[in-house]
């Protein structure tokens, strides 16, 4: 059997739930969990919505589906668009939306 999801429907779902929080943010795994090495989150954020620093729990990327993001560690920063990967960095980072931003976080969890 063959899994699969429209991220485009659950980006906007994601926004609107995202829009109703008072964090202006929205997330749900669609793929993977504890079960799982990999784990695909979409993650929904209101302009200007953050999420905090925090470690990343193995290797990572953010696909940016919409919007325009930036994530930041202690000393740089890069800015996603639409279509854009960014590949996560080993150190603690900072997540900012420029826009209403949808993306799609993809880990693989240290062993």
């Amino acid at each position: 059997m063959v899994d699969k999801f429209s991220l485009e429907a659950l980006g906007r779902e994601h926004l609107e739930r995202a829009s109703q929080a008072a964090s202006g943010r929205s997330a749900g795994t669609v793929y993977g969990g504890h079960e799982h090495m990999l784990r695909q989150t979409l993650v929904a954020l209101n302009a200007g919505a953050y999420m905090d620093e925090h470690e990343s729990p193995g290797e990572a990327t953010v696909l940016v589906l919409q919007g325009r993001m930036r994530l930041s560690t202690s000393d740089t920063s890069w800015d996603g668009l639409a279509g854009d990967m960014v590949v996560v960095p080993a150190a603690r980072h900072s997540v900012h939306a420029l826009e209403e931003t949808v993306i799609l976080l993809t880990v693989v969890k240290r062993v």
